[in-house]
């Protein structure tokens, strides 16, 4: 329980940013540091409670993305309806992936290579089909209103990404107090440990797989109606899958608050690099990898380990890896 008042308490503080500040800049920093923790926690599912890796999480963002522009656009449907449709279509293809995967026994680098993969795959098919726009992308025509889902402020979307974080939040705190996560923390620690007790790894990392997707596909889903445009790179493109799992990694791995507090730093550090480099191109990938590496290499629990980290013990453990040697 005291999860889940923390979540309330968290989401009446962030919902209520936007009924004392008008300030473009400040809400604009909340929607997309909520923006970027949709997408750690929907990584943090499947590669922090269930550990298996995924580099191509763009896929479930990307479909999420394409099913709620081509439903508006094409099949004329209210975007409050194309939302939870686009949850379920990448859901559905978490579902098909998982599949394929975890029943030949893919797993480790294997399965994060075919996640890759499929998005790749996918970016090579939005390409070339006409009804994804091909490569000139689908453009939703500006209609604003609440029931359109176009905002006139901010503060809208604040409002609905917050809804959907809140929903990650509450799977996530589930994952740590429930059976299942209980079973999928199993898997992740031990597979074969886990199935002598009778846990089956391949329902427990097949739901993990589509509770991700639905999530994933949320946050393209809420990009496309922020910018109002998507096409194939920037739905099945590289950047979403590593922003994904940096600030999962950074943030802390199968926790519940790390994500965020990964999304929220790498998000400043962001803007940090933006005044320092202006917009040279891949300056934040860079500054990305650089801040994995000294995360894994010092922080191994990320940011939510701090206080559970002892003082410098990084150092003590390389000075008597240096003494066995």
């Amino acid at each position: 329980m005291k999860d889940f008042r923390n979540i309330a308490l968290f989401v009446v503080l962030v919902g209520a940013v936007p009924l004392f500040t008008d300030s473009g800049v400040m809400l604009n920093f909340v929607m997309t540091s909520l923006y970027a923790c949709l997408l750690s926690q929907a990584w943090n599912v499947l590669g922090g409670f269930g550990g298996q890796f995924s580099f191509g999480h763009a896929l479930f963002f990307g479909t999420g993305a394409y099913v709620q522009a081509i439903a508006q656009m094409q099949w004329g449907l209210s975007p409050w309806v194309a939302l939870p449709l686009a949850m379920v279509f990448a859901a559905g293809v978490g579902a098909f992936v998982g599949a394929a995967s975890f029943r030949y026994g893919l797993k480790g680098s294997y399965f994060a290579l075919v996640t890759l993969a499929f998005a790749e795959v996918f970016r090579i098919l939005a390409t070339s089909v006409p009804f994804t726009g091909a490569g000139v992308g689908l453009m939703l025509p500006l209609k604003e209103s609440a029931a359109n889902m176009q905002f006139g402020s901010r503060a809208g979307f604040i409002w609905l990404m917050l809804g959907l974080v809140t929903l990650a939040l509450c799977i996530t705190a589930w994952l740590r107090h429930s059976r299942f996560g209980a079973y999928l923390q199993a898997v992740r620690d031990n597979e074969d440990a886990a199935r002598a007790i009778g846990v089956n790894p391949f329902s427990v990392k097949l739901i993990a797989t589509i509770l991700s997707g639905g999530l994933m596909g949320a946050a393209g889903a809420f990009y496309v109606q922020v910018f109002q445009y998507i096409d194939p790179g920037i739905a099945f493109g590289a950047h979403t899958s590593v922003e994904a799992l940096v600030g999962a990694i950074v943030g802390g791995m199968g926790t519940l608050w790390g994500p965020l507090l990964g999304a929220v730093s790498l998000h400043i550090l962001a803007d940090l690099t933006r005044n320092l480099f202006g917009q040279l191109p891949g300056i934040n990938m860079v500054i990305y990898g650089v801040v994995l590496i000294v995360i894994v290499m010092f922080l191994p629990r990320g940011i939510a380990g701090l206080g559970t980290t002892r003082p410098l013990q990084w150092l003590r453990g390389s000075k008597s890896d240096g003494d066995k040697s």
